[in-house]
């Protein structure tokens, strides 16, 4: 038996299916998750930032709060501490609020040596 030669669409069909093994697939979209919310963070203290004025535990209270309060929105504490802190600034300003002043004092430093701020 002599081969006979191939019809010409069977030699394009062969030659098509052999190009398409060394093509490179195409581009599928790819699903992503959206990205979780992220606090929008500054690691600047704003223009215009100024201490709160005031005497005794109340003014010392203010203004560990507002120092605090800036810390967090700067992200210079996070979270979970910041939660900490304004725990312990909430017992002195109960404290401070019952007219015991002395202990409401010894709470800041405790709360400030604690976590690092000056005293």
């Amino acid at each position: 038996m002599i081969p006979r030669p191939l019809p010409l669409f069977a030699c394009a069909a062969a030659l098509l299916s052999l190009a398409s093994c060394n093509s490179s697939p195409q581009p599928q979209a790819v699903a992503t998750a959206p990205a979780p919310q992220q606090r929008v963070v500054s690691p600047l203290t704003p223009q215009g930032f100024k201490l709160p004025e005031g005497a005794g535990c109340s003014g010392a209270i203010a203004r560990y709060r507002a120092v605090i309060a800036n810390d967090h929105q700067t992200g210079n504490v996070g979270e979970s501490v910041y939660r900490q802190i304004e725990g312990e600034i909430s017992g002195a300003s109960a404290a401070c609020a019952a007219g015991k002043d002395g202990e409401a004092m010894r709470l800041l430093a405790a709360s400030k040596s604690r976590h690092g701020y000056p005293g």
